[in-house]
């Protein structure tokens, strides 16, 4: 994919949410987003905050995208601050229906959740990069990954969206991304905001997921540390989020009015 210009005429201001509890590596996760996001738009002025840890939240009018990021907590429980995020999002939805939404791993799930639609265990934890295949709409959406229909991202998640919710489309096989038909809610399983530096840092996952850390079985190491260390299209994807942040929503798709319901 490519990573042109996502042609902004000023600087974006994104809010990011990260929702790690208790986690060693937030400022690692953090040190990511300003890579990756800093490689395509370097004036773009990032703000962070932590719901799982401060209780901390955006104001959604001074950001151009809100960003609901991964977490280290199933995304199914019910813990205060989880439904702190799920009021958010209801609110964000509501009281600020044309903002721009970005959810990436945790966040595409509890947004699934959140909106109706359904998260279950994965047959198979995914880590290291991995291809995403895209539908006719999702080749649409990203027209530089349309003639491979495809593109790589990091995935690290023991979760998946089984069911997406009504009112998203797919733009990925196996709900891997969906876009609200609002055009305002962008969802990945995957992480375009993950280098290699940031992902080897959960290589340690790989006892608790697989059985296998690099004492026990050299060889099954040594392949995760190549999936890790692939090339993948992490800033392409943020370039594409970049562009979509400038974009007008769909009026008339009666996704407020659903969402009210819930």
């Amino acid at each position: 994919m490519s990573t042109a210009n996502p042609g902004i005429d000023q600087p974006l201001r994104i809010a990011i949410l990260l929702n790690s509890y208790r986690s060693r590596i937030l400022p690692a996760i953090r040190a990511s987003y300003e890579r990756t996001i800093g490689g395509v738009a370097p004036d773009a002025k990032l703000a962070f905050y932590e719901p799982a840890n401060i209780g901390q939240f955006p104001d959604p009018a001074y950001f151009d995208l809100i960003v609901v990021g991964g977490s280290n907590v199933d995304p199914r429980k019910s813990h205060a601050w989880i439904l702190d995020v799920h009021h958010f999002l209801r609110r964000l939805v509501t009281h600020f229906p044309d903002k721009k939404v970005l959810g990436i791993c945790w966040g595409h799930q509890t947004i699934s959740r959140v909106f109706g639609g359904k998260v279950v265990d994965a047959a198979y934890p995914e880590m290291g990069v991995a291809t995403i295949n895209l539908t006719e709409a999702g080749r649409r959406f990203f027209p530089e990954a349309a003639a491979p229909g495809s593109f790589k991202l990091q995935q690290h998640h023991r979760r998946e969206v089984a069911v997406a919710p009504a009112g998203f489309v797919r733009l990925a096989h196996g709900n891997q991304c969906l876009l609200s038909e609002s055009n305002t809610i962008l969802t990945f399983q995957g992480h375009p905001e993950k280098d290699a530096e940031a992902a080897r840092l959960r290589m340690h996952d790989s006892m608790r997921w697989y059985g296998f850390d690099a004492a026990l079985d050299e060889k099954a190491w040594a392949r995760l540390q190549e999936l890790i260390f692939m090339e993948h299209d992490g800033p392409a994807v943020w370039s594409r989020i970049l562009r979509w942040v400038g974009e007008p929503s769909v009026p008339g798709t009666g996704f407020v009015e659903r969402v009210c319901r819930i």
